[in-house]
């Protein structure tokens, strides 16, 4: 490409013409991954209509049969929490921590 003005054009369009992809793979990429503090799926919006405050034996009661994905593949919130004694939990956040520590350390 020249070295004139024209030229000079071209490649500030081109460029903005990259940045503008660039930032449309970025946003597209930030789709793709999940809300911080939500990785669990359907369990996420489940647990957001729970009433708070809420115990283990009440999420195992109306969430045992949801699946969450453990490092040894899916596994049902009962078989999940099956291990942790009866906790009280202030939050979905809460429920969605405790699911998160008993899944990182199988």
């Amino acid at each position: 490409m020249p070295d004139d003005k024209q030229g000079r054009d071209a490649q500030a369009a081109k460029e903005e013409q990259r940045q503008r992809e660039r930032a449309l793979q970025e946003a597209r990429d930030r789709a793709d991954e999940p809300e911080p503090g939500k990785q669990l799926g359907d369990l996420d919006d489940a647990l957001e209509i729970q009433d708070y405050p809420t115990t283990t034996e009440q999420v195992v009661e109306n969430y045992g049969d949801y699946e969450v994905e453990t490092q040894g593949g899916w596994k049902p919130v009962d078989e999940v929490l099956a291990s942790v004694d009866n906790e009280i939990y202030d939050s979905a956040d809460d429920v969605r921590d405790r699911i998160q520590r008993v899944i990182n350390r199988r």
